[in-house]
């Protein structure tokens, strides 16, 4: 399978978990979605240093993939280009932070080191907190629950319509480089000298697909925003979601700023 295949395969396998009949998946989105905000929120206002505290942070990932009956092993490779991107991001802390942290026999850890760790899960829980929302919410759920929560219309139907427009640019491009391979079947790629004309098809027929998508829309009523009339009003007895995983995720947030008023006190 090629890249463009396997990367519409990825958005194929998304919108089917987000549409099985599971109880996280009936939850409103909007609770979903202040969960997840919370707990990135909280993840990140961690001390460079805490290494413990996002380690217990991991609760909720690992519950929710084991509740939910995502495979957490498969979704980690589905995620592999992005976790590493992740590593990346504080591979360069260890050469500015050289000072020592923790002495254990003779291995030191120091600042920089601790710092990247700390670092890289940051990136890791965000991310799976976001998968998590992705895979057991439509993307459509996402923006009426963005809508609840007041934020532009505008913003959200830019989201809403690069969301669904991603797989029809994808296959544009798919439809694009096939051709090409027929009429050039000897050649093993493309050609240099065709770079610029490909990449300008492309962009041609991108245009065009969009325009009609658009003029599709229009002829459906569209009129600069979109109507979630399936999600209804918000059921507020689905609030113990999100007041459970507020509740438990604060208190795993407040034993580490307890531990260091008392440190400090002492």
């Amino acid at each position: 399978m090629d890249k463009i295949s396997s990367a519409l395969e990825q958005i194929r396998i998304l919108d089917e978990l987000s549409r099985e009949d599971k109880w996280i998946n009936k939850i409103h989105p909007l609770f979903k979605l202040i969960v997840t905000l919370f707990y990135i929120i909280l993840v990140v206002s961690y001390d460079k240093y805490h290494i413990i505290g996002l380690l217990i942070m991991l609760v909720y990932p690992l519950v929710m993939f084991e509740l939910s009956g995502i495979p957490l092993f498969k979704t980690l490779y589905r995620l592999r280009f992005l976790l590493i991107f992740i590593a990346f991001l504080g591979i360069f802390n260890p050469f500015f932070d050289d000072k020592p942290l923790i002495v254990w026999g003779q291995v030191t850890l120091t600042g920089g080191v601790i710092s990247m760790i700390t670092l890289i899960l940051k990136g890791i829980l965000s991310l799976l907190a976001s998968y998590l929302l992705i895979a057991t919410t439509s993307m459509e759920g996402i923006c009426y629950a963005l809508r609840t929560l007041y934020v532009p219309k505008v913003l959200v139907t830019q989201i809403l319509l690069t969301y669904r427009y991603i797989p029809i640019f994808l296959l544009e491009v798919q439809c694009t480089l096939e051709a090409y391979s027929l009429k050039t079947p000897k050649k093993g790629g493309i050609s240099f000298k065709a770079w610029g004309s490909l990449v300008g098809l492309i962009l041609l027929r991108s245009i065009n697909r969009a325009y009609e998508v658009y003029q599709s829309m229009r002829l459906r009523g569209f009129s600069g925003e979109f109507y979630f009339l399936k999600y209804g009003k918000v059921v507020w007895i689905q609030s113990w979601y999100a007041i459970s995983w507020v509740i438990v995720l604060s208190l795993f947030r407040n034993i580490f700023i307890f531990e260091m008023v008392g440190d400090w006190f002492l």
